[in-house]
């Protein structure tokens, strides 16, 4: 039912908005002809507008209130969707079937900017493992991670135009520079954690762009580098079309290889020892984990990974410039581990995709698309802060019976 104070509080945030929205929305200045335009149909709609989303916004908060109210007093433990469809295996198997149909059969159906956008967006898959390692398991909040995709990607542009080497020489080396740079970042951040982490791992990102825009001997500057040779298939040559399908089966292998290894590391002493360093750094450390190699290996692993797309991404471009490697790359990388669910490798995989296709299917509204992207990030952090699909914490249960004094784990 609605009442009359939830109108007055919208009504007091639809005056605010239209007050703050006054000078954009309704005022339009001509400098040619020297007029000033009244838009007031628009002071209309964004004062109705808020109106309505004051009301909706207060309903769902009420809501999930509710929800968390009834979560408290039930003594049970709530499964999510996810979890269902994970562990029951006769809805998993189908699915992961349909799945591998839809990948093989994807280049084959599609057109070749489909195939493209598609191996972009797996590029961002890999990238948003490699940071969950760091900020999801690890709990190191990291905003220069595309620093260690720029040293991949300089890697394989520089060494194949000095030396003459190939991607799949490179792509080892450029792998190894990745973690090399990763051990060199943890060392002076040990001592830090939350905002102070944030900010030197800001700079290093900062620092590496600014090297590669203004050491025009090393990396030509801002005219970065062209002709950069995708990947070769035993020799061949291959055309525009195949070299993208080659591209996306390339791209699907390392998504795999990665999920497996970032599967398994969650799962090994160190991905627990990562998970007791996220929950707290002081009783980690009372327990006898060694907290420098622990953070060390988090930033290693995660350049790793970094560190390969960047040479994957300079052979999928053929051109590299200090443009490709800003802090909104850092950014959009962070949200894809936020929006998804930090420590989720589902939900890093499901968020990448999202943030990384809607744009381009949705290029109607390019001019909207920050926008929409920031109320999106505030409705996600309001209302479900875990992220899409957030990480199932594993669950022992103890059953045994009282007369045997049997216990199963």
């Amino acid at each position: 039912m609605i009442k009359i104070e939830d109108v007055k509080k919208s009504l007091l945030v639809s005056v605010w908005f239209i007050f703050l929205t006054f000078p954009i929305m309704v005022i339009r200045v001509n400098p040619i002809e020297k007029i000033i335009q009244w838009r007031w149909d628009n002071l209309i709609m964004v004062g109705v507008g808020s109106f309505i989303l004051s009301f909706v916004w207060r309903y769902l908060l009420e809501r999930k209130e509710l929800g968390t109210n009834k979560d408290t007093d039930s003594s049970e433990i709530s499964v999510s969707w996810s979890q269902k469809l994970f562990e029951d295996r006769r809805l998993y198997i189908p699915t992961l079937a349909g799945l591998a149909v839809f990948v093989v059969l994807f280049p084959f159906v599609f057109s070749v900017y489909q195939i493209s956008i598609m191996t972009t967006a797996l590029i961002y898959v890999v990238l948003g493992l490699g940071l969950n390692i760091v900020v999801g398991l690890a709990g190191l909040l990291d905003l220069g991670y595309v620093a260690f995709y720029a040293v991949g990607a300089y890697a394989y542009a520089l060494l194949n135009y000095h030396f003459g080497l190939g991607f799949w020489a490179v792509l080892p080396v450029g792998a190894a520079l990745g973690a090399l740079f990763g051990i060199l970042l943890g060392f002076p951040v040990l001592r830090l954690r939350g905002d102070y982490l944030a900010i030197v791992t800001l700079g290093f990102g900062e620092i590496i762009r600014l090297i590669l825009e203004n050491w025009n001997e090393f990396s030509f500057g801002p005219s970065g580098i062209a002709n950069i040779p995708r990947p070769g298939f035993f020799g061949l040559e291959l055309s525009l079309e195949t070299a993208n399908i080659y591209m996306y089966f390339l791209m699907i292998a390392l998504a795999l290889f990665t999920i497996a290894v970032v599967n398994r590391l969650q799962n090994s002493r160190i991905g627990r020892a990562w998970i007791a360093l996220r929950e707290d750094e002081i009783a980690c450390q009372a327990m006898g984990i060694d907290k420098t190699r622990t953070k060390l290996t988090a930033f290693a692993l995660g350049a790793t990974w970094a560190g390969m797309m960047g040479v994957i991404f300079a052979a999928k471009t053929t051109f590299i410039n200090p443009a490709s490697f800003t802090f909104l790359e850092s950014a959009m990388i962070l949200s894809i581990v936020v929006l998804g669910g930090m420590g989720s490798i589902t939900g890093v995989i499901l968020g990448a995709l999202l943030l990384i296709l809607l744009p381009e299917y949705l290029r109607a509204f390019s001019d909207y698309r920050m926008i929409l992207f920031g109320a999106a990030m505030v409705v996600m952090m309001v209302f479900r802060p875990q992220g899409i699909i957030s990480n199932v914490r594993r669950r022992y249960q103890f059953k045994g019976s009282s007369q045997s004094g049997d216990a199963q784990p």
